[in-house]
This record gives C-alpha cells, structure tokens and sequence, in this order.
C-alpha cells in the first residue's frame, strides 16, 4: 500500500477531493455498523487545545471500530525537548495514523517526512484542512457542487483562509478575500490560485452576490497577546446583517468554531437563517471518518460500506 498523508489539501487531486465530500455524505448516512479500521489505533497529539477536533476523530476511530490515543506535550517526551523525527519514528512504529495539531506547520511535515504511517494535519499555524473538508461537504448538502461558485472569506489571512486558497484551486470556485491591510494571505499562495481568489480590504464588495460566505475568530491560537490591536483592525470586518444582505439570497453562512457573538459575527448571523455552522461542525466526524478510510483503507470499494 502506498503511505499517502494529508498535511494540506495539495495531497489530494480534484477528483480525491469530491471523493471525500460524497464518501463522507455516505458514511453520514450509514445505519448498520461498518468497522473498516477494527483494532487499528490513532495517535492524537495536541500542542494546541480542542474540542471539534480530538472529539471527532476520537469518536470517528471508535464509530470504525478502532481506537484514539491522546498525547500531549505534557505527558510525552516531545514536552521535553525530544527531535520531532524521532518521536514521529517512535510513535509511527506503534500506531497505524497519527494526527497532529501543533503550532507550526513544520512539525507535521516533519512527521510525516519520518513517519512509517499516514500523518494527517489535524490544524497548524499555516493550515487547516480537515476543516475544509467539513465545509465542502456542508455546502454539498445544501446546494450541490461548490464548482463555479463564489465565496466570500472575512477577516484574518490565516490558516483558515489559506486551505481555502487551496481548495478554490481544486474545487474550481471564486474566491473573495477580504482582509485589513497588514493581514492578508501568504502571497505565494494567492499567486498560485490565479484568477480564482481577488483580495479587496471592503468586506460588502467580497461578500455581493457571494453564495457562501465564511470568517473566523479575529485572533487565532496563539496570537491571543494581539486581540486588543487585531479588536481595532477588524472592527469592520464583522459580518453581520449588512453583509449578509449584499450577498446571494440563499447563501450560506459558515464559521469553524468557537465563534465569538458580537465580534467577527453578530449572533442574529451566526444563530440566522442563512447559518449552517452546526451542521459544519457535525461533518467534522463524517469528514474525517471519510479520510481515515480513504487513508487506510486504499483498496476498498465504496459498495462494500
């Protein structure tokens, strides 16, 4: 079998992609027991708190029949000052995948470069893209294939906005990024999308007509000592009911979660008509059950689920 890992949405091709986002429409879906991973284990190793992440995958392994163990820095020797490539050796040579959501971006292409296992990258500072493909497969839901589409991304250039980016790419949608002067994406990765992502610092021209439109919290893990410069940068770029009201009459809204009411998004938003970030945060778990059989599992045929 090939070790395939997921550390951005780059490992896979466009047709990998959709594959994912309807496998895991599927396996929503399922009412019989299925364990494809049966006595398979995951490592989950946390630098950075969560709830979305560990529950879902923790409770994906148990769902396939497998198991999840937690490891933090402060119960291992990487919390000592042990190489990242012999801990990824170590734990590679144990478990059957290991997913790390770490600070930077990279410590888990490390692991993947020594790791004997399929790594996958559960959020770094540069990525997230197991989120996207929550989102994807919401917006698949309720309005079909993303391809041709327009989105509107709101506030920091960060993780978020650069899987994104990415999946503008391989999606094929338009992407609209509105962001403060001094916060934009990494620029090589708006380059490479071309003609599919337009930044603009007005978040109502981002958001006209937009058939989806997305944000996050204003200051991300581990910028938590710039909330009260990045609370000034980003006052006008909460989306709210004006924003909402410029962009298509059915769009949706998407946030990944913890949200900050009042803040990057007024509550009438996040709690309105046009949210579906409930739904979004349950696919976290259909998602990645998805990915964790699309990883493991190469050879099996959709039919036998």
């Amino acid at each position: 079998m090939t070790l395939r890992h997921f550390v951005t949405l780059d490992d896979l091709s466009s047709a990998e992609f959709r594959h994912l986002i309807h496998r895991a429409i599927q396996l929503k879906t399922l009412t019989h027991p299925y364990e494809p991973l049966k006595n398979k284990v995951m490592a989950m190793v946390f630098e950075k708190s969560s709830t979305r992440t560990r529950i879902s995958f923790e409770a994906g392994m148990a769902q396939f029949g497998g198991s999840a163990i937690f490891l933090s820095p402060r119960d291992t020797q990487l919390g000592r000052g042990e190489p990242v490539e012999d801990s990824a050796r170590v734990i590679s040579r144990m478990v059957d995948v290991i997913m790390l959501r770490t600070h930077t971006h990279q410590t888990v292409e490390t692991f993947a470069t020594c790791s004997r296992v399929p790594v996958i990258n559960g959020l770094t500072d540069r990525f997230h893209p197991c989120q996207l493909l929550a989102d994807m497969q919401t917006y698949q839901e309720h309005r079909g294939d993303i391809a041709g589409k327009t989105v509107a991304w709101i506030g920091d250039g960060n993780n978020m906005c650069h899987s994104y980016i990415q999946a503008a790419r391989l999606l094929d949608f338009q992407l609209r990024i509105a962001c403060p002067a001094g916060y934009q994406p990494e620029p090589a990765l708006v380059r490479q999308a071309g003609e599919r992502v337009f930044l603009t610092h007005n978040p109502h021209e981002a958001a006209e007509r937009a058939d989806l439109v997305v944000t996050d919290v204003w200051a991300s893990m581990g910028h938590e000592e710039e909330q009260a410069l990045r609370r000034e940068a980003f006052s006008q770029f909460k989306v709210d009911a004006s924003v909402m009201a410029v962009a298509a009459t059915d769009a949706l809204f998407m946030h990944c979660l913890p949200a900050h009411r009042e803040e990057e998004v007024s509550t009438g938003v996040l709690e309105g008509p046009h949210s579906v970030v409930w739904d979004e945060a349950e696919n976290r778990l259909h998602a990645q059950k998805a990915l964790l059989e699309f990883l493991l599992c190469p050879t099996r045929e959709v039919a036998h689920a």
